[in-house]
């Protein structure tokens, strides 16, 4: 059974810096697209970054230069790396990994920024 599972959110000030991280588990094959979106209250579900298996990295606009996809390939994990934080990067951040074997979500995380 694959499981996604996302840590590292929490409460922050203005400025502060959080690094959250995806945690695969019961995946046998490789990942085309691994993607990290967040959805704030009355919102839709937005892309924040993204990162194909050729190394691409793709940001949404809000975020780019702040924000940081990578993954560590040995630990089975990326990560997204948020600096400068504001307070509308409040939202519920959820990572994404799709590939031969299907497309699986891990459950989601707060982050709350606080200004």
């Amino acid at each position: 059974q694959v499981q996604l599972v996302e840590s590292g959110g929490g409460s922050v000030q203005s400025g502060g810096s959080l690094r959250l991280s995806c945690t695969a588990s019961g995946l046998a094959g490789s990942v085309a697209f691994m993607g990290w979106y967040r959805q704030a209250p009355g919102k839709e579900r937005e892309l924040v970054a993204d990162l194909l298996s050729e190394g691409i990295k793709t940001y949404a606009k809000s975020v780019k230069g702040r924000f940081t996809i990578s993954r560590d390939n040995v630990k089975n994990v990326f990560y997204l790396e948020m600096n400068n934080l504001r307070p509308e990067d409040t939202a519920v951040y959820y990572c994404r990994e799709t590939g031969p074997e299907g497309d699986f979500w891990g459950q989601g995380t707060q982050v709350t920024v606080s200004s």
